[in-house]
């Protein structure tokens, strides 16, 4: 598949899917990156890089915020992102819109058949 439209299409859900992770608990940047790895059975694969802008953006928008960990013996000071009631119910309007945009690209794709 060409690497450019891949890229199209998972920059689209990252948000959304980042808010989820955050829905049950708070997390660090690397333990969301691990997560995001392993359960997309590695479909979705990013660097810093990629999520710290994306953590940086929903924390200007209000939808999550941060807090420093403490360190204690070996464990280091880590930041910590979680959502907020603001970013639960963007969290709701998003899974919304891609059911509805999920569903719209099935009908479509559903009935083409390869040639």
């Amino acid at each position: 598949m060409n690497e450019r439209y891949l890229r199209q299409m998972k920059k689209g859900v990252l948000d959304m899917l980042v808010l989820q992770l955050l829905q049950g608990e708070s997390k660090y940047g690397y333990q969301l990156i691990q997560e995001l790895k392993s359960l997309s059975h590695e479909v979705f694969v990013l660097k810093d890089g990629t999520l710290y802008p994306i953590l940086y953006r929903l924390q200007d928008e209000g939808l999550v915020v941060s807090r420093w960990s403490e360190a204690s013996g070996t464990q280091v000071s880590r930041k910590y992102y979680e959502i907020t009631e603001k970013g639960l119910e963007e969290l709701k309007v998003m899974r919304e819109s891609w059911q509805m945009i999920s569903s719209g690209v099935n009908r479509i794709m559903g009935g083409m058949t390869d040639e």
